[in-house]
């Protein structure tokens, strides 16, 4: 039932993933730290309605955080990723296991539990779809992260990271960030419109 936690000024440098174990947690504060990276799980808090992360080590955060429904305010200045962005592409190629479940998902090939091992069955259950509207495509552990720029409170542009299944589907993304035009910009309208009504305050200076 835990509502209020405050942990800023302690020089801690990651946030364990069971903060997410904390259904009622409105008002968490983790600032003057030094934190690197929000863990996707802390989305789950759905109650939370202001997290400060201000003066820590933050050069992005996770996409999932835009499901923090009720979040009001957000406080991340003196962070790497107000003064600059990371545009970072790291991808490892699938293994023959998850070529075979990509296309066994992405062509609709029909199976039933006693058609193959239960491992199998629950190894495509964990298929993540890609974000790219123009591919359709799944990824289960190779994919490529990528920086995604959004626009909060139709005022401030944040990092946030997001996966992609190939690097295919990041090239349009990549190169717009070597080139700094507005395709980023375009491929984060719609997170954009989602985040805009959603957060009341971005604390950035």
């Amino acid at each position: 039932s835990l509502e209020f936690l405050y942990l800023g000024g302690n020089f801690i440098t990651s946030i364990p993933p069971e903060l997410a174990n904390l259904p009622s947690l409105s008002y968490l504060v983790l600032s003057d730290n030094k934190i690197q990276s929000i863990p996707p799980q802390l989305a789950q808090v759905h109650s939370l309605r202001s997290l400060s992360l201000h003066n820590n080590l933050l050069t992005y955060l996770p996409r999932e955080i835009l499901n923090l429904v009720h979040l009001e305010e957000l406080s991340l200045r003196g962070n790497p990723l107000v003064v600059r962005f990371v545009r970072d592409l790291t991808y490892n190629p699938p293994s023959l296991l998850e070529l075979a479940g990509r296309t066994i998902k992405t062509r609709n090939v029909p199976y039933a539990p006693s058609d193959v091992p239960g491992n199998l069955v629950r190894y495509l259950s964990l298929a993540s779809n890609c974000p790219n509207p123009k591919c359709g495509g799944v990824y289960f552990d190779s994919c490529v992260r990528q920086i995604k720029f959004v626009d909060f409170c139709g005022k401030y542009r944040l990092p946030l990271m997001h996966y992609l299944c190939s690097p295919e589907c990041s090239s349009p993304c990549s190169s717009a960030s070597q080139s700094s035009t507005s395709q980023s910009e375009s491929d984060s309208e719609d997170e954009a419109i989602v985040a805009a009504h959603r957060m009341q305050k971005v604390l950035l200076g």
